[in-house]
């Protein structure tokens, strides 16, 4: 299989689809690899080491989608979207249900896509998934922490403390991947952290690990705002898979909020769990509504692209190499890959993204009959 790496084009992301070890584990094989000059410049990966990992260094972005597959980090935008074409695979990330002019460009074009953050294996793991949440949940904390200070427009608090200063006041709304090393920084950094999620197993989990550390609250109405109104820093870090995520911040609540504390919205990709979001980039990366700073960047580990793409390709690779191998028998014979279609032929194979947009939807083993 003729395999393409384009450079990604999004505000400021730098990471990259493949790292040379992948691709060295697919030109062993036999498959052709065409990556784009300088596609991998960002995360301190140089053609040279494509090259002598048998890649073939090729001039444009359109030479590099000319291949049978795609594999990318971020979803297309629209400068790549003349790019898309029924006999593509794509594979990359693509969050379609907070995108609902990409899904259209996707069925319109006939592209088989299939999303990293579907990917499921039979457990219900989302290992395509893991690797960035676990980035952006740290990240979230060092970030919050950056705008908590006054001269980033924060209220001028410091995570820790000092002897005799209370410190930050941190809430993280879900407790999975994401919020769970948010709030491993968070309480590293000696702030007051709870965690809120509807999941008792979850919140049990992190009771035992931290001992004491942080608190955990069951995740309704009246402790969201018991706990949002008093926080000086909020992590959303809700994850409904292949979904958008629920509104668990109004418009209304802002303005109980201290003026000056800061959101960070890491499901800003699935649409955000605050009312008010809306996606920012590392140009512009926050907006203040209501005296509340809101950090709502869609590609937040792109910030830290080396790192980023390594723990990427951890994941990627073996899932990659099968694609290649075997092309969509290896959607049909993988409960994972299957999990991952989203879009196959003009036809929408994933359930949530269906719901979100009210579109028909076609079982992926069928649509690909």
């Amino acid at each position: 299989m003729i395999i393409g790496l384009p450079k990604e084009i999004k505000d400021n992301e730098s990471r990259v689809g493949m790292t040379p070890g992948a691709v060295k584990a697919l030109t062993r094989r036999g498959h052709r690899v065409l990556v784009e000059t300088d596609a991998g410049t960002g995360s301190s990966l140089p053609d040279s080491e494509y090259e002598a990992a048998g890649a073939e260094i090729v001039a444009t972005a359109a030479d590099a989608w000319s291949a049978q597959m795609v594999v990318k980090v971020k979803e297309p935008i629209a400068r790549e979207y003349p790019f898309l074409r029924p006999d593509l695979i794509l594979f990359t990330y693509l969050h379609l249900a907070a995108d609902r002019a990409l899904t259209d460009v996707l069925l319109e074009s006939g592209t088989t896509a299939i999303a990293y953050e579907t990917v499921q294996t039979e457990d219900g793991k989302l290992p395509l998934l893991m690797p960035m949440s676990e980035v952006a949940g740290r990240m979230a904390t060092q970030i919050g922490a950056t705008y908590l200070q006054r001269t980033h427009g924060g209220r001028g608090v410091l995570m820790g403390g000092v002897p005799g200063v209370a410190p930050a006041n941190v809430a993280i709304l879900g407790g999975g991947t994401v919020g769970a090393n948010a709030a491993r920084v968070a309480v590293g950094l000696g702030a007051q952290v709870t965690v809120l999620d509807v999941n008792h197993d979850r919140l049990k989990y992190l009771d035992d690990i931290y001992r004491g550390s942080l608190q955990t609250r069951v995740s309704d109405e009246y402790n969201i705002e018991d706990v949002v109104y008093e926080a000086d820093l909020v992590i959303g870090a809700i994850l409904i898979p292949g979904g958008r995520a629920p509104w668990l911040i109004t418009r209304d609540m802002l303005s109980q909020m201290p003026v000056g504390s800061v959101i960070v919205d890491v499901a800003v990709d699935q649409g955000g769990c605050v009312e008010t979001t809306r996606p920012t980039t590392h140009s512009n990366p926050t907006f203040v509504v209501d005296g509340v700073v809101h950090y709502c960047v869609a590609n937040m580990p792109g910030a830290v692209p080396r790192t980023s793409t390594f723990a990427l390709n951890n994941q990627t690779a073996v899932y990659t190499l099968r694609l290649a191998n075997e092309g969509l028998e290896a959607v049909r014979k993988s409960h994972a890959l299957l999990h991952g279609l989203n879009t196959h032929r003009g036809k929408l194979t994933y359930a949530a993204v269906a719901e979100a947009f009210g579109l028909s939807y076609t079982e992926p083993f069928t649509s690909l009959l």
